[in-house]
């Protein structure tokens, strides 16, 4: 999310029930979501004045929320609403929702039973995550040195803030070195994920693979794209994959929020051609997202 200074941005945010200024939606230093990362989030995009599987990421957010061992202090239904609210009021038909749930300040360490639990709302226009010479041509992913913790050691299916710092460290390493992403492996050493995205791989047995999410998100937008490839009459097998399998693959994508549908030219030294299947998938999730034509070479 490169570009104008997210803290310094005309526009309104929900936050806490109210509508506050952009420049006002503040936390104390001492927040213990920024100590102790017991915070929870959500990415969502709008397309054409509809928020994509709105309930299913709320749902989520409080299945998150859960795991870390908080309540939400609202309904399903009203953070809903006030998803749709912080678009409206920011005039977004087309763009990014950033829910947020968090641990204030009144408790200062670990513990933490007493804290106020907050939650924030911003919506804003995004463009494409990745730019759209890249998602035609494929991008160039690094394999990350960090791994995917076993499930014993981090709530690895809430989508909480403390495990996307080695995404950003393996993000971060794989752009200094000119690739837009990085490829994660898990503690068993199996391919587990890009760093904010799911992976797909099709194989030369004429199935598309994918790594079964047991120890990372099964992502909203990997469940929508399993569901078109079915429709499609392509065979979708979820399995431990190993990296040296990927030279058994012909095409290669990410699917997520941010990434939508994206083809993988590159993985380390293994090379994939974005073919039928990925541009195929890309058209269908177009479609099913409401994207015109336009907003898709945009």
């Amino acid at each position: 999310m490169s570009g104008p200074d997210f803290a310094n941005h005309d526009g309104k945010i929900w936050y806490n029930g109210e509508i506050v200024d952009w420049r006002d939606a503040k936390v104390h230093v001492l927040t213990h979501g920024l100590h102790y990362a017991s915070s929870v989030f959500e990415g969502e995009r709008m397309y054409g004045g509809n928020i994509f599987k709105l309930r299913q990421h709320t749902e989520r957010l409080f299945y998150s929320a859960g795991e870390l061992g908080f309540k939400i202090p609202y309904s399903i239904e009203e953070i809903d609403a006030a998803s749709i609210k912080a678009c409206e009021i920011n005039g977004i038909t087309d763009g990014y929702i950033r829910p947020i749930a968090w641990r204030g300040s009144e408790m200062m360490g670990v513990s933490a039973q007493h804290n106020t639990i907050n939650v924030a709302i911003a919506a804003w226009e995004w463009p494409s995550y990745f730019s759209p010479e890249a998602r035609m041509n494929g991008i160039s992913l690094q394999i990350a040195k960090w791994k995917r913790p076993s499930p014993e050691t981090e709530p690895v299916h809430a989508k909480a803030a403390g495990l996307y710092m080695i995404c950003t460290l393996s993000k971060h390493t794989a752009e200094a070195a000119g690739h837009q992403d990085a490829l994660m492996m898990d503690y068993r050493g199996q391919i587990a994920e890009a760093t904010g995205a799911n992976v797909f791989f099709f194989m030369s047995d004429g199935k598309l693979h994918t790594p079964t999410p047991d120890c990372f998100l099964n992502g909203i937008t990997r469940q929508t794209v399993i569901e078109l490839a079915k429709k499609r009459g392509i065979e979708v097998v979820e399995r431990a994959i190993m990296p040296e399998e990927m030279a058994n693959a012909s095409e290669c994508f990410l699917t997520g929020t941010a990434a939508e549908v994206t083809p993988v030219a590159k993985i380390g030294d293994y090379s994939f051609t974005p073919g039928d299947v990925s541009r195929n998938l890309m058209e269908d999730y177009d479609r099913a997202v409401g994207k015109t034509k336009a907003d898709a070479a945009a």
